[in-house]
């Protein structure tokens, strides 16, 4: 019983940081809990239980992914879960939301969208921190130009990466005058 616990502990965990949570909705709901159930919360190994042969599948798929990886890759998703069990419920929906959004880009856009961010977690602090205060300056002062940023990004995502590279050397240009 405590291996299944700790399957179905690990399954969720998996399921929630690996792209789980925004599935959430796909899942068929629980039972409704029987007269014995309703006096005490359900352990994982009983939710898990409950899923269907897909369902238990995919759990353990995940868990297969998440033991292959290398020890750090785990230790930073447990951190992640812990910092999702502590995160306040109108908070979790927003990353749901996001995750949604996220899941309904393309690969490509997808793969961009990762490698912006992965620039983004390489600046200094310093760096981020002006990134950060510049966008929020910007959308303040001009809440009108929100959608003509919404497209910009949309014809940005257009370009091809020479395409890319020449907007991007116009842009340092204009800065240096």
């Amino acid at each position: 019983m405590r291996g299944r616990s700790n399957l179905a502990r690990a399954g969720l965990m998996v399921a929630l940081l690996l792209g789980g949570a925004g599935r959430a909705e796909e899942t068929q709901p629980p039972e409704p809990p029987r007269q014995e159930q309703a006096q005490r919360p359900q352990t994982a190994a009983e939710r898990f239980q409950q899923l269907s042969p897909e369902q238990k599948e995919a759990m353990r798929a995940k868990l297969r992914e998440l033991k292959a990886m290398p020890p750090e890759e785990r230790e930073r998703i447990k951190g992640n879960l812990e910092r999702w069990k502590q995160m306040p419920e109108e908070e979790r929906e927003r990353v749901r939301a996001n995750l949604r959004e996220f899941q309904r880009l393309t690969p490509e856009e997808r793969n961009q969208l990762r490698e912006r961010f992965r620039e983004f977690r390489g600046m200094s602090p310093e760096r981020k921190a002006e990134v950060r205060q510049r966008m929020r300056a910007y959308l303040r002062a001009h809440p009108e130009r929100r959608e003509q940023m919404m497209e910009n990004m949309r014809r940005w995502r257009q370009m091809t990466p020479e395409q890319r590279q020449q907007m991007r050397e116009r842009m340092r240009e204009r800065r240096r005058q």
